[in-house]
């Protein structure tokens, strides 16, 4: 994994670092999928002078430890005439990190320092609330996020079964082979430090237990619709549903889970619509079940949720990134598993994870009703194009999934 490089990631962060206007380079994701290797890999191609400093110490340094570090670059660019790249890690551990940044951003800003700042922490809630508090106008976001089939099965030799199995944690990957490490990898050094450390430092919650419960109830039902009432049945000492909602905003922030609105075409509609929940990788939901994975993939209906979740993931990822949405569509019976907006294409999804090539009264129905719709059932069945409606084998969508979908 060491020498493995997430090339879009890379070579995005690369370019802006080389280019007008000069802002500050703010790198945010999940805990543990690369963000500093990557960092390291853009300092040892760096042509020039270079600093890498980590506020991972023994003591909280003080804001005065950026000054610090900031000075040193702004000397080497004076002394070598010469733009200096200089990155700092696990910032968000000091306090009030992003006044600070802002001041010595501003200083070089108006001096013409010849100084690149590349921000990176592994609390992706705390460096969002720095970012937006302080730094707005001033920084461009990289967003990190759990990695790839594409990627995994480049590093790691990961088939896709595999994938929707273990999901896109590199640092745990090269455990899978003893499953019970694997599993207390992931609960002990990933989920549990977000969500006894970071979502409580990034806003107050005033039910903690709560909130744990919230995020059980995501991991026990991904890729399914469940109403707030439902949810609130199921949860001890609930409170109501504007306090799920907040918290399933706070589990998203947290690169954890979330959930997706209901389409109908009209804003107004979708607003406050019943939910399907999604976990944003399936790692969480394989480590948090605590079942195998031949006894997981034995079970034909849950392996079904286990691959649309997965698509969902990857999807409400992909289609942020465009400046999208991603939604369900439901109407009595029948019913779309995604629904894809960017700009004016609508484009209707149907995950399966059998062979079955069957085209569905949901997407057919949804199709002819919006007329400017495309349709896209994803499946182990052969490609094919039927009509209004795509049909794309399930290898192909996880290997590129915009690009499949023609996005």
């Amino acid at each position: 994994m060491k020498n493995y490089k997430r090339k879009k990631l890379f070579d995005s962060l690369w370019r802006v670092l080389h280019c007008k206007p000069n802002l500050i380079q703010a790198v945010v994701g999940p805990r543990q999928v690369g963000k500093t290797t990557l960092a390291m890999q853009i300092l040892d191609e760096w042509n020039g002078n270079k600093i890498y400093e980590a506020a991972d110490l023994p003591q909280t340094p003080s804001s005065n430890w950026i000054a610090e570090q900031w000075l040193k670059a702004r000397l080497l660019s004076k002394k070598k005439k010469q733009e200096t790249l200089l990155i700092l890690d696990e910032i968000q551990k000091i306090p009030r990190w992003s006044e600070i940044v802002k001041k010595l951003y501003d200083e070089d800003h108006r001096n013409k320092t010849p100084l690149r700042a590349v921000l990176l922490g592994s609390s992706a809630l705390l460096m969002q609330r720095g970012l937006t508090e302080s730094l707005a106008g001033r920084f461009e976001l990289h967003r990190h996020y759990q990695w790839s089939f594409s990627e995994c099965r480049e590093c790691f030799s990961l088939n896709l079964n595999e994938y929707l199995y273990f999901g896109g944690y590199p640092g745990a990957l090269p455990m899978r082979k003893d499953e019970e490490r694997w599993m207390r990898y992931i609960r002990d050094s990933l989920i549990e430090t977000v969500l006894s450390k970071d979502v409580l430092l990034m806003s107050p919650v005033t039910k903690p237990a709560l909130l744990r419960q919230t995020f059980g109830l995501a991991v026990a039902h991904p890729a399914e619709i469940v109403s707030y009432q439902k949810m609130l049945g199921q949860l001890q000492d609930a409170g109501n549903a504007t306090t799920l909602v907040s918290y399933l905003k706070l589990l998203s922030n947290a690169f954890l889970a979330g959930s997706l609105e209901r389409w109908s075409g009209s804003r107004v509609k979708q607003k406050g619509s019943i939910p399907k929940l999604l976990v944003f990788d399936n790692a969480i939901i394989s480590a948090m079940r605590g079942r195998d994975y031949k006894t997981t993939k034995a079970d034909k209906v849950s392996w079904g949720r286990m691959v649309e979740n997965a698509a969902g993931a990857r999807l409400y990822l992909a289609v942020q990134a465009l400046g999208g949405n991603l939604f369900y569509w439901r109407e009595r019976q029948l019913e779309v598993d995604f629904v894809i907006q960017v700009g004016s294409r609508i484009i209707a999804l149907e995950i399966k994870s059998g062979a079955d090539g069957k085209i569905s009264n949901g997407i057919n129905i949804f199709v002819r009703r919006y007329k400017n719709a495309e349709g896209i059932i994803v499946s182990n069945y052969k490609n094919r194009v039927e009509g209004k409606i795509k049909q794309i084998r399930l290898k192909d969508f996880f290997a590129e999934p915009l690009k499949s979908i023609g996005l």
